[in-house]
């Protein structure tokens, strides 16, 4: 399945629309319009996002969460306190959905209080990036990284960190129940300094290790204090994704320090065992989101959870025609399933500059990543 929409100003997407392939790519369907992701009401423009959607591996169902919320202004910033997040669940490879309703914890909870600490109104919880994929834990659960945004003392959306935006991370862990529904529980929140991370713990995305913990990589932000250094931050559960270290900056396997700037990130679990994270690493101290270039990859020491720097290449990067605000994130990878090859989405933005707000999409293919 693939995915497409259009964007004309930041964080909203437009025209949402899909095609199929029967044959793993190499033929497509005509586009097919997703009707009904964005509609006027008395309270404002509801939308709706469908993720890319996940097949769990133990049932063969396509899991989808959808960033669901009605925003009274069609502000994006107004999803800080309004997003809320649905699930889906198909049989049919995403034509119909067998299940669809509202992400809600156990217990004394509702589609308007979904989880613990979120208020729909007041906070939100929502997908950070399509590279925040959901995994299957060794127990067999369903666990996908969310973001949430804390509640100050007043009982308000709450920015610590003084950034455009602020964010915990949290894990949502689900089991199947009876009728392909799925009962969700969450994890304790992975909470940053907002000293040293002034939008807190965003767009998490994680890993199984072989040892059974979970690898957690965290982005972080420098915004409005770029003497900060900019990095990604790690943690590491040990019990099923409910408990989680501490925030730490992750670095390379010998403990070094890299720069990162305020973007996503993507750890892939390879067939072969191996695993890679896909991500942003620049030569010197980023100011906030930038510079999003070079696009990296390298591979994950599976004893230590760190990087190692001997394998980090560069996917892409700035050219000489490249205006200096391109950006090269929010993008996607998945293994080929018949080839083991990794496969890449990404549109290269601003490639022109901010004055064109354009760019082309553009599909990599990563070779050779499951040998030794």
């Amino acid at each position: 399945m693939c995915l497409a929409s259009d964007e004309f100003r930041s964080d909203t997407g437009e025209n949402l629309r899909r095609r199929v392939s029967p044959d793993n790519g190499r033929t497509w369907s005509a586009w097919e319009r997703i009707q009904r992701y964005a509609v006027k009401t008395p309270q404002g423009m509801h939308r709706q996002y469908p993720g890319l959607g996940w097949i769990d591996p133990g049932t063969g169902r396509l899991l989808t969460l959808v960033l669901d919320g009605v925003l009274p202004h069609d502000d994006p910033l107004e999803g800080m306190t309004h997003w809320g997040l649905r699930y889906r669940v198909s049989v049919d490879g995403g034509r119909t959905s067998a299940v669809d309703e509202p992400v809600v914890q156990q217990g004394a909870y509702t589609a308007d209080h979904p989880v613990e600490g979120v208020w729909i109104g007041r906070n939100s919880m929502m997908i950070g990036a399509s590279t925040c994929t959901p995994i299957r834990s060794r127990e067999g659960e369903i666990l996908v990284p969310v973001c949430v945004t804390p509640l100050g003392p007043d009982g308000k959306y709450h920015r610590p960190g003084g950034g455009y935006t602020y964010h915990d991370a949290l894990v949502l862990i689900g089991t199947w129940t009876e009728g392909m529904k799925i009962a969700w529980d969450v994890s304790e929140r992975i909470v940053a300094d907002p000293a040293r991370s002034t939008r807190g713990a965003d767009e998490p995305t994680i890993a199984p290790m072989p040892d059974g913990r979970i690898l957690m990589v965290i982005r972080g932000s420098n915004d409005v204090k770029p003497r900060l250094p900019g990095h990604k931050w790690y943690c590491v559960s040990e019990d099923g994704g409910r408990h989680w270290s501490r925030m730490q900056p992750w670095t390379y396997t010998d403990g070094e320090a890299f720069y990162s700037p305020a973007s996503c990130s993507q750890l892939l679990v390879h067939s072969s065992g191996r695993c890679w994270w896909i991500g942003n690493i620049v030569p010197q101290n980023p100011r906030g989101n930038s510079p999003r270039y070079p696009l990296v990859i390298g591979e994950v020491d599976l004893q230590n959870h760190r990087l190692r720097k001997e394998t980090v290449v560069a996917i892409d990067t700035r050219g000489p025609e490249d205006h200096a605000d391109l950006q090269l994130s929010n993008f996607f990878a998945y293994e080929d399933r018949e080839s083991g090859d990794l496969v890449l989405t990404m549109t290269r933005f601003l490639s022109r500059g901010l004055a064109a707000w354009d760019g082309d999409c553009y599909l990599y293919r990563i070779t050779e990543v499951g040998g030794h």
